[in-house]
């Protein structure tokens, strides 16, 4: 429903002159003053200009009430007036009932430009359907003044809309300035695909675009990660007959660089000037941050040269990327070099160098850049700066120097902030010191600041870790109740803790809520779950959740296949271990030691000591390299089922292949040596490994004198 606002009553001249002003009907489609021209006289000419000074105060109830008859132009006139929309179209509507007349093109164009700022949609339809029942011809004008009111309104389909039904409903012609108009609607609008389909069926119609158009459609390329499209659209434009503006380059330079194609991105630099088309800082800040997050600092470095040369000034982001680049590849004197070339340093680039020496371990020189460097200069340190002294203060375990700089922090007037508190909570978490991590959240409520996500995260975890999984469970229910709502590793820490407790039920319970909750699960919130269900033995619970982690898109990974193959080979299902080892290859995963060491183990401790030899060359052509572990296995293996002389020459061959056997080796060899009552020769193994470097074990003596005092027994 449209609301009518109250609008003071003005009683005076303006309703008397409206029966003095001679109104003529206007039947024409076309243009107002095309109209007036042929039909106005210098009488009539300044009594409508008199009609206009009377336009303000204009007396609403008086027009009501009075049967003057309004022309089209009059009828504009009062459109424009700051009327409500209601008003107005009563105003349109009496018009409209006046014998003889018919609204103009303008007239539908006022109204609709009011309704359209309004938000009116549904009124503008209607008033479209009007206009075409009257025979008023359409232009232009009209649809782009349509469309902004949608794209205004946030309704970039219902402007895509709009401008499909032009030529089809309306038979106006749309030219190069509705695409345009639809094309900027929906790149605002966050719809850069429809963007580029409007493109090609402007193409198809053909339609020349403009140097604005090839603007927008490569920007929407560019958020949908399409750069190449976009750059290949730069070649056709000269097809067109459209010459590239900096506005494209900048857009195709800042997307090349972000997606990490540097080479292309400089290309283009080079092409800017070759076309005359001027780059701002901006451009080469970009250029600058994508060689920089590749490691080709050196190049960064050339380019900030290259702007001086070129006359261009390098802003404060331009040697701050440049230093972030630096520290990020270990060179932080360079950056400090290079900050003190900067001609007005500022707080960010100071904070950017001080966390290059903090990420690097070195907290002295960190300290000397504050006090020798910075304040100097007259920069005082921020929160941000503390926040990265306590961060590196809590990555050395300086736990208690990190908390006195928190205290002195507030004693400088720089007030603690809810980051600095929870990467202290961190800190002492990480060490196991939970009370201490009690202690400082305490301090931080009674200072008003509220925990977040990660705060909670850092208690959650140590406390699962801990084995206090009912306060971590009680830390999570404030979560809730503090408006802090759970993410992923909140979850997995718990499933976690209640695993590890074997609380399954719980653990479950846990993993569905968080579903329904909208949490998504990822690789590790299963790995957990089945590998804790493997564990206690419930192999068809461990594929359910196999299944299901699929179902959801959930990549298997490594570690995954690892936990099942392991499983499946305790419960001696060593066909369907193999069988899951085969389709992990197919998925491109390549065989580790882990995967192949699981499955020999698995073949030995079945009795099936040949399989696993047959199985350890498989691998082997398949460019597995055995480890210690991998011989150890087959070695104990073929022990076990009495061929001892088969494990020896597995022993000698490990060692021709440059491996050095460990304790289990020589224990397992002297056990089954001693087994088979050749004391002798487990003796002379033993020596001949004391001459290598093997340092016997507990173990070894165990075994040797257990079974020469059994021998010594059976003797006697």
């Amino acid at each position: 429903m449209l609301r009518r606002s109250k609008l003071p009553t003005h009683v005076g001249k303006c309703l008397q002159f409206f029966f003095k002003v001679p109104c003529f009907t206007f039947c024409s489609v076309g243009d107002v003053k095309d109209c007036g021209d042929v039909l106005m006289n210098e009488d009539e000419l300044e009594s409508e200009n008199e009609w206009e000074k009377l336009l303000k105060p204009f007396d609403l109830e008086e027009l009501r009430r009075s049967s003057i008859r309004i022309s089209p132009v009059q009828l504009c006139k009062l459109l424009q007036l700051p009327l409500d929309v209601a008003t107005s179209v009563e105003i349109f509507e009496r018009a409209a009932m006046q014998k003889g007349y018919c609204h103009t093109f303008d007239v539908y164009y006022v109204l609709i430009d009011k309704l359209g700022v309004a938000g009116e949609f549904k009124v503008i339809d209607r008033l479209l359907e009007q206009m075409k029942g009257e025979g008023v011809v359409f232009r232009e004008s009209l649809f782009l003044l349509i469309m902004k009111s949608y794209g205004r309104a946030g309704f970039p389909g219902q402007a895509t809309r709009l401008l499909l039904d032009m030529k089809v409903v309306y038979f106006c012609e749309p030219s190069f300035r509705s695409y345009n108009v639809v094309l900027d609607i929906l790149v605002t609008g966050n719809c850069p695909k429809v963007a580029s389909n409007v493109f090609y069926d402007m193409l198809s119609k053909g339609i020349s675009p403009t140097v604005y158009t090839f603007g927008v459609v490569m920007k929407a390329l560019c958020m949908v990660n399409e750069v190449d499209s976009a750059c290949s659209l730069l070649r056709d434009m000269t097809k067109h007959g459209c010459v590239p503006s900096s506005v494209i380059y900048q857009t195709l330079i800042h997307a090349l660089s972000k997606s990490n194609n540097v080479n292309e991105a400089l290309r283009l630099l080079e092409e800017m000037f070759l076309m005359g088309c001027a780059p701002d800082v901006q451009t080469f800040n970009d250029v600058i941050h994508g060689l920089c997050k590749v490691g080709r600092i050196q190049e960064a470095a050339k380019l900030v040269d290259r702007m001086l040369l070129r006359d261009f000034a390098p802003d404060d982001v331009t040697y701050g990327v440049l230093m972030q680049g630096l520290c990020r590849m270990g060179r932080v004197d360079e950056a400090r070099a290079l900050l003190n070339k900067v001609p007005s340093p500022n707080i960010v680039l100071f904070n950017t160098l001080i966390n290059g020496y903090v990420m690097r371990g070195r907290l002295d020189e960190a300290e000397a850049v504050l006090y020798q460097d910075m304040l100097k200069v007259g920069c005082q340190p921020d929160v941000f700066t503390f926040n990265i002294f306590i961060h590196g203060l809590c990555k050395k375990g300086y736990l208690h120097s990190a908390r006195a700089l928190v205290n002195e922090m507030a004693a400088k007037g720089c007030e603690p902030n809810v980051i600095t508190y929870t990467t202290l909570i961190d800190g002492f978490c990480k060490e196991g010191q939970l009370e201490e991590a009690s202690t400082v959240l305490n301090e931080m409520l009674a200072k008003g600041l509220c925990l977040n996500a990660v705060g909670y995260n850092c208690l959650i975890s140590a406390s699962c870790k801990d084995g206090n999984v009912e306060k971590a469970l009680t830390l999570f229910s404030e979560m809730w109740s503090r408006g802090c709502k759970p993410d992923i590793f909140t979850c997995n820490s718990l499933i976690f803790g209640l695993c590890k407790e074997n609380r399954m039920e719980e653990a479950l319970g846990l993993y569905r809520d968080m579903l329904l909750e909208g949490v998504i699960a990822n690789t590790v919130t299963y790995n957990t779950l089945i590998h804790a269900f493997l564990s206690r033995g419930s192999i068809q619970e461990a594929l359910k959740l196999l299944n299901e982690m699929l179902f959801r898109g959930c990549p298997l990974e490594k570690i995954t296949y690892n936990g099942l193959i392991k499983g499946l080979c305790r419960a001696g299902a060593i066909e369907k271990a193999m069988a899951l080892f085969e389709e992990m290859m197919r998925k491109g995963l390549p065989a580790d030691n882990i995967s192949c060491n699981i499955l020999i183990n698995g073949f030995c401790r079945s009795g099936k000591v040949n399989e696993a030899l047959e199985f350890l060359r498989d691998v082997i052509h398949r460019g597995v390299t055995p480890d210690i572990v991998t011989y150890n296995t087959l070695i104990n293996g073929l022990c076990k089922m009495g061929r001892t002389w088969e494990a020896l020459n597995l022993f000698e061959k490990l060692q021709v292949e440059g491996m050095f056997p460990d304790a289990i080796t020589y224990n397992t060899l002297i056990s089954s040596y001693c087994k088979e009552g050749m004391a002798d020769d487990a003796l002379l193994l033993l020596y001949r490994g004391v001459e290598k470097g093997f340092i016997p074990t507990d173990v070894t003596w165990y075994i040797l004198v257990n079974n020469l005092f059994k021998g010594s027994m059976n003797y006697v």
